[in-house]
Order: structure tokens, then C-alpha cells, then sequence
């Protein structure tokens, strides 16, 4: 295995084609300017890019913790989520946030893609020792504070993505990553959890810390940890892992790191419940920060698509509609370098009507895939009734049985491309 080639580089390539390429036919000259020749010398100037700070921090959870809601208002509410970690032991922790939705929750009367998040205050950040049982009224022992350009509050402006300060903290081995914050503001953008993580808060009312379904996150949960690839996973409530046992990582995109292993890999789960390739092709910052953080990436939509369509457009999408979200995707990600993996749309158990939406469309996927590189990935076919192919049979949502069938099929390709 090798070293994959990161966006940084792609960066810094380009910043070096824009600056020091020689021009042959043209001349740019003021007009008392005579070209000695007609090939105009560009003087090389060197101009690299930074690396960023997705360079440096990979993810180091493989529960999604993206934007697909809102916290409509908070009063010095305190939230805390207890994370399972990659990687257990002492790490460099930084962390990244974006306020903005970055897809569409249901019929989007509630969020929607790129809505702007409200002003809002971080009053109080940290990160603790989870333990490895979780009491949400117990107060951790081992806390240490998140901070912001060396404050331990921020002032946070609709749409502003930002770092927090980077800080040193030691996860012992099966332990949970506890992350607490105490927030005010409206339009907090935010995450159903789907019961994939213990998420709770406080309100301050003298009833304690209670479940909450909707918890805002950071957007990375990073570490300064060196990885021969970093995997994002993109797409939708099947990414997520949503509807799958309730608190343990036995959904596919969790067991896919488990069977590659941490040794080479990180995994960023950027799965979002009830998104659609729409969503994901407005090029925002789900679509910026996926391709920033990402060596090698699966892209899987489909199903919200066929099912509700393009936020505001009030019906299903077409199959060429989808398709043309799609390559808008696609053409993203392995435009900057990245190893592409390209899912078909898996079944759902649709109407006739709207699966028919989804047998045309995934007759095009593989075409898509081979015009930009791409690898294509037929995870329709693991996943239906051998006698029928648009039912399920490992739920709409797979389970872990169906997660196994989907990783044991993924895995064998993902190690196929380190190998490029």
C-alpha cells in the first residue's frame, strides 16, 4: 500500500499551472509594450497552496454528525453526546463546525439544503472521558476545554464555518468520547441521531439531562492521526446507518472500517438522513468538506430522490433529473483526485410507479461512473429479493445482516484501489 494523493496536492498543482505555465500564440502587453517574440515567458512565481486542516485531521467517529435539522431555539442549553472513537488513546483533537443545513429533512418545512443557521453563542465547550457505560446526570472527571482563537465562548454568524483551537486528550481504550456545549441562539443547525448515539440535554429546567433526537454537533470530530486513506462516506439515511440496532455501530459504513481496520484507514461518515443527490449537488459545504477530507469516496443516493425530489420542486425527480445531480457529484470528486465509488440506488420496496423512477435510473449509473472514472458499485443486486428485484430483503433500511453483505462486497474494492 501507498500513500493516496490528497486534495492538498491537487491544490497546490493547480496554483503552480495558474503561475508558472509558459503561453505559446498569445502575448498580454500594455500598449507601449513590444513582446520580444511571439511566445510570451510567464516569470514562475511560486504560489502553494496551504495544506488545510482537513489535511492534518481525520475523523475519529463513524457517526455522522452532519446538518440536516434545526434547534429552532436554545437558551444556555448544555448538549452532550457520547461517541464511539476509531482510534482510542491520546490524540490532537480539533474540531470543525459549518451553520448551515446542508440537506433537506422530510418535506423541508422545517430545513432545508443550505438554509443559513442563526446567530448563535457557544458559551462553553468540552470534551470529557466518556467511560464505557454512560449515566447522563453524572458530571465526567477527566474534562478538558474546547476553545476558539483562545477563548472558551465564540460568537458564531449564519453560514460561518470555523475550527475550534486544537487540544491533547487520551481516550482510553473502549471508552466513549464524551462532546458537551452550551449553546443560545435560533436556527441552530443540527442532526437527527437517529438512536445512533446517546444524545441528550439539558435545558436548565431542573429536570436533568433527557434524551434529545436532535443534537447539534460539530461537523468533524478530528484527529491529528496519519491514515494511508481517509474514506468518506456520502449519502443518504443508509449512510447515516439510520433504523439499524439501536446504539451499536452495525451499520455498513461502521462495519466497513472494522474490516478494513484503523491501521491504513479513517472513516467520515457523511450520511444524512432523508437527503437527496439535489441536495448534495448545490455544492455547499457537505459537498466542499467531503471532497477536502477525502482520499476515497461512495457516493450513494437515490431513493429520497425518486421518493420526495428536489427541495422546493414539490414532486418525485426524474431518473434523468437524478442522474444529472448525480454526475454533478461524481464529477466533483474525481475532478480533485479522488478514488470514486458510484452506488446504484438499492431498493426500497416503492410503488410501482416510483420504482419504476429507480430501475431507469440505475440503468444509467454505471455509464455515469465510467465517464468520470469512477468505480460502479451494484449494491442493488446485493440487497433485493432474488425473486423480485425491487423488494428488500435486509429492511429498507439494512440491517446488520445486510450491512455484512454490503461490506463484504465493498471492502474487496476499496483495497483493489489502494493498490492503484
Amino acid at each position: 500500500m501507498h500513500q493516496k494523493i490528497r486534495l492538498s496536492f491537487w491544490k497546490r498543482a493547480a496554483a503552480f499551472l495558474l503561475t508558472g505555465v509558459t503561453v505559446s500564440g498569445f502575448v498580454a502587453c500594455s500598449s507601449d509594450s513590444k513582446p520580444e517574440s511571439s511566445q510570451t515567458i510567464v516569470e514562475e512565481t511560486e504560489m502553494v497552496a496551504e495544506p488545510t486542516l482537513f489535511d492534518t485531521y481525520v475523523s475519529n467517529t463513524v457517526i455522522a454528525t452532519g446538518n440536516n435539522t434545526i434547534i429552532k431555539s436554545a437558551d444556555s442549553v448544555t448538549y452532550r453526546a457520547w461517541l464511539p472513537v476509531e482510534v482510542s488513546g491520546e490524540f490532537d483533537y480539533c474540531f470543525y463546525f459549518s451553520n448551515t443545513v446542508d440537506s433537506t429533512y422530510d418535506d423541508g418545512s422545517v430545513s432545508y439544503v443550505g438554509m443559513s443557521g442563526g446567530s448563535y453563542t457557544i458559551e462553553s465547550a468540552s470534551i470529557s472521558d466518556g467511560g464505557t457505560e454512560f449515566d447522563a446526570n453524572i458530571d465526567p472527571e477527566t474534562t478538558v476545554s474546547i476553545t476558539f482563537l483562545g477563548e472558551t465562548s465564540k460568537e458564531v454568524l449564519p453560514d460561518e464555518t470555523f475550527w475550534s483551537d486544537p487540544v491533547s486528550f487520551d481516550v482510553p481504550e473502549g471508552h466513549y468520547l464524551l462532546w458537551e456545549w452550551t449553546i443560545s441562539g435560533e436556527n441552530i443547525p443540527a442532526i437527527c441521531m437517529s438512536n445512533l448515539a446517546y444524545s441528550y440535554k439539558d435545558k436548565g429546567d431542573d429536570k436533568g439531562f433527557l434524551y434529545t433526537n436532535e443534537i447539534p454537533l460539530p461537523q468533524l470530530i478530528g484527529v491529528d492521526r496519519k491514515v494511508e486513506a481517509r474514506i468518506v462516506t456520502l449519502g443518504d439515511s443508509v449512510t447515516q446507518g439510520c433504523q439499524t440496532t439501536e446504539f451499536e455501530q452495525d451499520f455498513w459504513a461502521a462495519q466497513t472500517l472494522e474490516q478494513l481496520g484503523t491501521d491504513s484507514y479513517s472513516l467520515w461518515n457523511l450520511g444524512l438522513g432523508y437527503s437527496r443527490a439535489t441536495d448534495c449537488a448545490t455544492d455547499g459545504d457537505w459537498l466542499e468538506r467531503a471532497i477536502a477530507g477525502a482520499d476515497i469516496v461512495t457516493i450513494a443516493f437515490g431513493t429520497n430522490d425518486i421518493i420526495s425530489g428536489a427541495y422546493g420542486e414539490g414532486g418525485s425527480s426524474s431518473a434523468e433529473e437524478i442522474e444529472t445531480a448525480v454526475r454533478t457529484i461524481t464529477n466533483a470528486c474525481t475532478s480533485a483526485g479522488i478514488q470514486t465509488i458510484l452506488w446504484n440506488s438499492p431498493p426500497f420496496d416503492l410503488t410501482e410507479e416510483l420504482d419504476a423512477i429507480r430501475t431507469e435510473y440505475n440503468a444509467r449509473v454505471e455509464t455515469i461512473a465510467e465517464d468520470y472514472g469512477a468505480v460502479y458499485f451494484d449494491v442493488a443486486s446485493l440487497l433485493a429479493d432474488e425473486s423480485n428485484a425491487s423488494k428488500t430483503v435486509y429492511g429498507q433500511h439494512p440491517d446488520g445482516e445486510g450491512g455484512t453483505v454490503i461490506v463484504n462486497a465493498l471492502t474487496p474494492v476499496i483495497q483493489s484501489l489502494m493498490k492503484l
